[in-house]
């Protein structure tokens, strides 16, 4: 797919979005007493606290690095696209897979603003993979050869 210059430019700058959310949820707003806490209200034990803090900034950071990649769509590049789809896709199952009470707890801890990077970045990235792949369909059911649709 070519890169129309509205898409590219809503990509590019819901990339910088989602860096700087998930930067700020993953180093400043995740930390073990949140993490402890998350895991007291779901009623786990909290001796595998460290290791789930770990696992989660892994992923965190994996995010991080794959939202700075859609900066790259500036660029036009177009092999860009199934590696951005693909983040945006799994950031968006964010949705759906980090528990309810890590947000519950980054809400009792912080009110709204510990929840509203999670909530901006999971939930841009369900409407920026839609974007993606809506995109991605014009431009193949209305051109033979994947030329870009005008929005």
């Amino acid at each position: 797919m070519l890169w129309t210059p509205k898409i590219r430019l809503v990509t590019v700058l819901l990339s910088i979005v989602f860096v700087l959310g998930t930067a700020l949820q993953n180093h400043v707003i995740i930390d073990l007493d949140l993490i402890e806490r998350s895991m007291r209200l779901k009623g786990a034990p909290t001796e595998d606290a460290p290791a789930y803090l770990s696992a989660l900034r892994s992923v965190g950071n994996v995010f991080i690095l794959g939202n700075a990649l859609g900066l790259l769509v500036w660029f036009r590049r177009r092999w860009l696209f199934w590696p951005v789809l693909a983040v945006n896709v799994g950031q968006a199952c964010g949705v759906f897979v980090v528990p309810f009470e890590v947000h519950r707890a980054a809400f009792e801890e912080y009110g709204w603003p510990g929840v509203l990077p999670s909530v901006v970045t999971d939930g841009g990235a369900v409407f920026l993979s839609i974007a993606l792949i809506v995109a991605y369909v014009r431009s193949r059911w209305f051109t033979r050869t994947g030329d870009p649709i005008r929005f």
